[in-house]
């Protein structure tokens, strides 16, 4: 029998971000929340928003929309057991071979064609569509189950941020500067574009248009499950956010085009979502000081949204380097040319190293994570004391 919240509130929507192989560390959090919740709770997110590799455990998460713990289940038997293969190339072949086309056109200036990727996540696709039941979105649409599933990709052509969206009759697009939301039956290719981080994997055409990473460009990543109709917001984060100290250290040299490209990730995954966060406190604190009687006389359209952010307690870049090994001989030889074998080079292979050992450290850490806020959880979602 289902469990209802002792406190029911306004909707509540889970954003997962993007972060390539980073997304590990959604998977440990979203077991933890399956364990401080009531066994009878069957979904406790009827709006869920995704980005990147985000997207892809959110895909997940709205098939089973029915049983939230069965979807999972579901996502834990991936992520734990991942290998590279099952993500991208990493044969010499497959491997090597894109890499050169890659490199010869960039030195032809564009003259070859579709060597548009550094590496060929073909292996992705075919994954994605054993484990993905895209019919079962409009299924549990239909039924109750959920209420919207959006995933957010970048446009190359556009520039816009554009979320496709499956929710719903009520619900409406929207059109705001540099962003819009579009309603379409979701579909392979919107996970595929979404995950395809700039440079490394190819992007995918939708209708007119190719998309990459939905990161990118995306300056208001809580946006879209707003318009959808949340109330509330869980969001899960994949890199340590603004409010922890940073650690600066000397510099080894000059920064290798690894730690440059791992800054540039770090750049597109983690700055929008801290700088959106941020807006949205403080729109809060500025309501609060508001009376609600002057709200409503002048139609002010703000209000205020109550959320929760969970993000990594360690830097996912030193778990990284302790794992880098496991990597196949083939990418670590590859990446290597670029220095990401080397400490300062170890945020890049975060976002890379799918393997088995890096992956379930992630989910214990998210894990972890998670339960230590556990009562505040509990409260959040209405299944707490008041």
């Amino acid at each position: 029998m289902a469990s209802e919240p002792s406190s029911p509130g306004p909707a509540i929507g889970l954003i997962m971000t993007g972060g390539g192989a980073r997304a590990a560390y959604q998977v440990g959090v979203l077991r933890a929340l399956c364990e401080i919740l009531p066994k009878g709770v069957r979904n406790p997110f009827p709006i869920i928003c995704g980005t990147s590799a985000g997207a892809i455990n959110a895909a997940v998460l709205a098939t089973d929309a029915a049983n939230f713990r069965r979807g999972v289940r579901r996502l834990m038997t991936v992520w734990k057991n991942f290998h590279v293969q099952q993500v991208y190339r990493a044969d010499a072949w497959g491997a090597l071979a894109n890499s050169a086309r890659w490199l010869l056109t960039a030195m032809s200036g564009g003259r070859l064609s579709n060597p548009v990727s550094l590496l060929d996540n073909s292996p992705l696709s075919g994954l994605l569509e054993r484990y993905v039941d895209f019919p079962a979105i409009g299924r549990n649409i239909d039924a109750g189950h959920l209420q919207a599933f959006a995933v957010t990709c970048s446009g190359y052509t556009s520039g816009q941020s554009v979320t496709f969206y499956q929710g719903q009759a009520s619900l409406a697009g929207w059109a705001r500067a540099r962003r819009v939301g579009v309603a379409m039956p979701i579909g392979l290719p919107h996970l595929m574009a979404s995950s395809a981080l700039p440079f490394i994997f190819p992007p995918v055409r939708i209708n007119r248009e190719y998309f990459g990473d939905g990161s990118m460009r995306q300056i208001a990543p809580v946006s879209p499950a707003l318009h959808l109709g949340a109330g509330r917001l869980l969001v899960i984060g994949v890199g340590r956010q603004s409010g922890q100290p940073a650690v600066r250290q000397p510099a080894e040299g000059y920064p290798s085009l690894a730690q440059i490209a791992g800054h540039a990730l770090d750049s597109i995954f983690l700055d929008s979502l801290e700088v959106d966060l941020e807006r949205l406190q403080r729109i809060n604190r500025t309501l609060g000081i508001i009376p609600a009687e002057t709200l409503a006389k002048n139609g002010y359209p703000l209000r205020t949204v109550d959320f929760r952010v969970l993000t990594p307690s360690v830097p996912l870049s030193q778990i990284a380097a302790q794992h880098a090994h496991e990597l196949p001989r083939v990418i670590r030889g590859l990446l290597q040319t670029v220095g990401a074998m080397r400490r300062t080079g170890s945020n890049l292979v975060s976002y890379l190293l799918f393997e088995k050992a890096y992956c379930r450290a992630l989910i214990r850490l998210g894990y972890r994570d998670t339960l230590a806020q556990r009562d505040d959880l509990l409260v959040f979602l209405g299944y707490g004391p008041q």
